[in-house]
């Protein structure tokens, strides 16, 4: 069910050698960076095991006050579609649009709404269409 979750960080780069620190011994590292030149807000660090990040930073000026980011599997693009519509109809907040997000990698089709505390919420497809 679960794809990744991502945590707010106070300090990016202390967070950063920290998680790759910690999760070394588990069999993790850092998997993927995405910079804040590219999301143009946060700089995001995403940490798993053959490729995959599941966990994620994300540089954050006050993150005790933060929002948490949790994403959903979703077996095909119409079920992230799906996910987007009935988030709306819920009282959601569109956060992103159902659609490709190639800066993460080619086939990665998603919508993020913000749920009815602010939360960050995503359904993904990794799969091609």
């Amino acid at each position: 069910m679960l794809d990744h979750i991502g945590v707010p960080v106070s300090n990016y780069a202390r967070s950063k050698a920290f998680y790759e620190r910690v999760l070394a011994p588990l069999g993790g590292g850092l998997v993927m960076e995405v910079p804040q030149e590219v999301t143009g807000t946060r700089a995001h660090a995403g940490f798993g095991i053959d490729g995959k990040p599941c966990f994620w930073i994300s540089s954050s000026p006050n993150a005790a006050l933060s929002t948490i980011h949790v994403a959903f599997v979703a077996k095909t693009h119409a079920a992230v579609d799906a996910f987007y519509r009935e988030a709306m109809a819920a009282g959601g907040t569109s956060n992103g649009e159902p659609g490709l997000r190639p800066h993460y990698h080619s086939h990665y089709y998603a919508a993020f709404v913000l749920d009815l505390d602010g939360h960050n919420v995503e359904a993904v497809c990794h799969l091609p269409a």
